[in-house]
C-alpha cells in the first residue's frame, strides 16, 4: 500500500513494503517557548530553522502545528504553511484539532499534504473527511471514538476500520488513510505498549494500511527515554509502523538501521549516507 504525499515538486512515498518515512515533529509549540514567542510575532525564521534542521537530520515530511493558548490558528496555520513552502520544497502534515484551520491551510498548501487528524467520533468524521476529499489530501485516523480511548486492541482496530470505511464511502482512496494506533504512556498504564503494538499488527495484517504514531509518547514521565522509545519503535516497525512522527535527530539513525536489517536498504546505501551526512554536520 502506497500513500503518496507531495510538496511543490518533491514527492514522498509511504510504502508498507518500503523503508520507514520520518515525519519531523519539531514545528510544534509544546515546550518550545521560543517558537511560541516568534509565532506570536508572525516571525517565521525560527520555524524555517526547525524545518531545515529536521530535514538535514533525515525527516521526509514535516508536521506543522501552531497550537498554543490564545492562537488564531485559522490565520496562523496557513501563514506558516506558506512561509515554509516558499522557502523549502517538502510535503507537509497539517496538525490541528480545528477543522477550519486545516481547511484554511489546505487552501494555500502546495502539493498533497497529510491531515493530522480525524478520529472515530461522529463529529470529527463529519467535519474532517469532507475537507480531505475536497482538497485531495491524505488523512491520519486516530483510533478513538465517542466512547474515548479503549485498551482493547480489537476495539481500536474496529475504529480504524470504521474510519477507513467512512473515508472510502466518500470517495477518499483507501491508500490515503493512515492509521494512528495511539501510543500511550506506559508509566500510567502497564499494558499501554502491548495494546498499541497489537493494534498496529491488526491494522497491518487485516487492512494493509500505512501506520503512524508519536515516537516518544510511550516514555513520558520516565528516565532514559531514548532507549525505551527505540525498543518500542523496533517492535512497532516490525509489526507494521511505516511513518512515525518524531524528532529526526533522535530517530533517523535507528530507523536507517532497522531498514537495513529488514532488507529495505540495498547495499546499506541509505544507512551509510545518513552516517556521512551527520559526520559532515559536526
Amino acid at each position: 500500500m502506497q500513500t503518496i504525499l507531495k510538496g511543490k515538486s518533491k514527492e514522498v512515498v509511504i510504502d508498507t513494503e518500503g523503508p520507514v518515512v520520518i515525519i519531523g515533529e519539531s514545528i510544534n509549540p509544546t515546550r518550545r517557548k521560543k517558537l511560541v514567542a516568534t509565532l506570536k510575532e508572525h516571525n517565521f525564521e525560527f520555524v524555517l530553522e526547525l524545518a531545515r534542521t529536521q530535514m538535514e537530520a533525515g525527516a521526509d515530511v514535516l508536521d506543522v502545528n501552531v497550537g498554543f493558548p490564545g492562537v488564531d490558528d485559522e490565520a496562523l496555520l496557513p501563514e506558516t504553511v506558506k512561509a515554509i513552502q516558499e522557502a523549502i520544497d517538502v510535503p507537509l502534515c497539517l496538525d490541528s484539532p480545528n477543522p477550519k484551520a486545516i481547511e484554511a491551510a489546505l487552501k494555500v498548501a502546495a502539493g498533497k499534504p497529510l491531515i493530522n487528524s480525524v478520529n472515530g467520533e461522529e463529529k470529527s468524521l463529519q467535519a474532517v473527511l469532507p475537507i480531505a476529499k475536497e482538497y485531495g489530501a491524505a488523512v491520519i485516523g486516530l483510533v478513538m471514538d465517542d466512547n474515548g480511548i479503549t485498551n482493547d486492541p480489537e476495539k481500536r482496530f474496529a475504529i480504524a476500520e470504521k474510519i477507513l470505511n467512512r473515508a472510502t464511502s466518500m470517495g477518499i482512496p483507501r491508500e490515503d488513510v493512515v492509521i494512528d494506533p495511539l501510543a500511550m504512556a506506559v508509566s500510567a498504564e502497564p499494558s499501554a505498549c502491548m495494546v498499541t503494538l497489537e493494534t498496529i499488527k491488526l491494522v497491518h495484517d487485516r487492512l494493509g494500511l500505512n501506520i503512524t504514531q508519536g515516537a516518544s509518547n510511550i516514555s513520558f514521565g520516565l528516565p532514559n527515554r531514548g532507549d525505551l522509545n527505540n525498543a518500542h519503535m523496533a517492535i512497532s516497525i516490525w509489526n507494521g509502523l511505516t511513518c512515525p512522527i518524531a524528532n529526526a535527530y533522535k530517530i533517523t539513525a535507528f530507523v536507517r538501521a532497522m531498514d537495513l536489517i529488514r532488507a529495505r536498504d540495498d547495499f546499506a546505501m541509505r544507512f551509510t549516507e545518513h552516517y556521512q551526512n551527520m559526520e559532515a554536520l559536526k
